[in-house]
């Protein structure tokens, strides 16, 4: 046994990893396939490939256990990819959109945001969740969804169960707010300005915000856009704010300066502010901007696979009422507070 512990050490990192990472993409690859399939037989991606990755790794976690020599690999997936997607994102968003805003819209999203994260996370302790899934739920919902939470779990080295459980359960009733936004808006006789801001406010992705906006009216997609880019303009400061806090909690630093800045502000945080800014400076030239997008994507989706290949269902299913309580209650306080936002700004 010893022996071939020493032997895997010497073994060129590449070849450690390269099990692990090919069934992680393999898992990704049949997420996306499907993903396809989705869109081929009824139109539409009623789930995500992100969601499909992680639920497709867990399912094939739960059936078969990974020999120890996938260990590294998916490791090596679930967090080291993880981070470099997570500071691609930093490209694609620019504080150019704040000023297309306006101040009282922005500060009502800034407002919106804060108090999701915070009313998320007493939620979820008064709940009985642990602290980093309390987290995770609450920056998921406040701000983008699957992204925020991927984010948000490399800056505070989170559990992939608490990842895979967040992603899970945020996604289906995230799915719900799409087909119900629509409704709601209706049912108040919104306008079409009011209609946007809510959707922006509340719904997760970009495209899903088409989705619930678009049955409003055009002007209705156009603000509900706005304000989805400038919400997720919000994660740079929250995982860097959230990388800050968690790194307080840990031992302090010895001997290593550099370690120990490492901690306070991990390098892929400074990359993703660093690409934040120069994409606000326009520094970047623009046909690098899709490349980047679609590798933070891609690498995004084969972390969420790893993600789902470190988790052991029944961890999940024992969390699952008291998350879905969670969600539900954050979702109905972000509504409210949106719903106020959104008449706050078409009085302005």
């Amino acid at each position: 046994m010893q022996s071939d512990l020493r032997s895997m050490k010497r073994t060129p990192r590449f070849f450690r990893i390269f099990p692990g990472l090919l069934l992680s993409v393999a898992v990704a690859g049949s997420a996306m396939l499907l993903e396809q399939a989705e869109r081929s037989f009824t139109g539409a991606a009623w789930v995500e490939s992100l969601v499909l990755a992680i639920l497709m790794g867990t399912i094939l976690r739960t059936l078969w256990k990974p020999p120890a020599p996938f260990e590294s690999g998916i490791h090596f997936s679930a967090h080291t990819l993880l981070e470099a997607a997570v500071a691609l994102m930093g490209a694609a968003v620019s504080v150019e959109m704040v000023m297309k805003a306006g101040p009282i819209l922005v500060l009502g999203i800034v407002g919106t945001v804060g108090i999701a994260i915070g009313t998320g996370i007493l939620l979820g302790r008064a709940f009985g969740l642990p602290s980093k899934l309390a987290v995770l739920i609450a920056c998921g919902n406040a701000i983008c969804g699957n992204s925020a939470i991927a984010a948000v779990a490399a800056a505070i080295d989170a559990d992939s169960d608490e990842a895979a459980t967040a992603v899970a359960f945020t996604a289906v009733l995230g799915i719900l707010v799409v087909l119900c936004l629509p409704l709601l808006a209706h049912t108040l006789h919104l306008t079409q300005t009011a209609g946007g801001v809510l959707a922006g406010l509340t719904v997760y992705a970009v495209p899903q915000v088409l989705a619930a906006a678009g049955p409003m009216g055009a002007t209705a997609v156009q603000i509900g856009t706005l304000v989805k880019l400038v919400r997720v303009l919000m994660l740079g400061p929250v995982v860097a704010v959230s990388s800050l806090i968690y790194a307080r909690q840990l031992p302090v630093c010895d001997a290593k300066p550099r370690s120990c800045l490492s901690r306070f502000l991990p390098p892929f945080i400074v990359i993703f502010m660093g690409l934040m800014t120069a994409r606000s400076l326009d520094l970047v030239p623009h046909v690098l901007l899709a490349p980047l997008r679609t590798m933070s994507g891609l690498l995004t989706l084969v972390a969420m696979a790893a993600l789902g290949l470190g988790v052991d269902l029944r961890n999940v299913l024992a969390a699952g009422p008291r998350v879905v309580a969670v969600v539900t209650l954050s979702l109905g306080v972000l509504g409210d507070v949106a719903l106020l936002v959104a008449g706050m700004c078409c009085q302005g």
